[in-house]
């Protein structure tokens, strides 16, 4: 994963472990002072979302634990690789995007984030500026042309 996407799910870790996790016990410790636990919808609630917190730390641990961090200011180079922002065009539709080449956890097509592992980018790796890539695409397969290789 690159730096930023490592710094991002660092600072998730951070929230849930400084904010979230003790409202949540804020809130247990408030539904129980409600009386019967057993038809308490704001306990069975505070109690879920206790669940999800502890499972999404365990799973954020995990990730950063094994996590390998790659310097894209060090990388370069006339080829796509992960690290890589392209601006492709659309030969079929005219748009062109530019896309960055991230780990699966920092993906956020929105942002223009795709991972390494999406169709597209298995396509483009190891190809050139001017260099044309199909994709398969769900509704049929799609051309773009690699208009530019940027390193940020």
């Amino acid at each position: 994963m690159t730096a930023e996407g490592h710094a991002a799910l660092d600072a998730e870790l951070k929230r849930l472990k400084t904010v979230e996790r003790p409202s949540v016990i804020q809130a247990i410790s408030e539904a129980r002072q409600h009386g019967d636990l057993s038809e308490n919808a704001e306990y069975h609630a505070a109690k879920e979302r206790q669940s999800f917190i502890e499972g999404r730390l365990l799973e954020l641990e995990d990730k950063l634990a094994r996590a390998q961090v790659i310097d894209i200011s060090r990388l370069g180079g006339n080829t796509v690789k992960f690290g890589a922002t392209v601006s492709v065009l659309d030969e079929d539709s005219g748009d062109k995007a530019n896309y960055k080449i991230v780990g699966e956890d920092e993906a956020d097509v929105r942002a223009g984030k795709i991972s390494i592992s999406s169709p597209i980018a298995r396509a483009m790796i190891g190809k050139e500026v001017g260099d044309v890539v199909e994709v398969a695409a769900p509704g049929g397969a799609k051309s773009y042309e690699i208009l530019k290789i940027k390193w940020k």
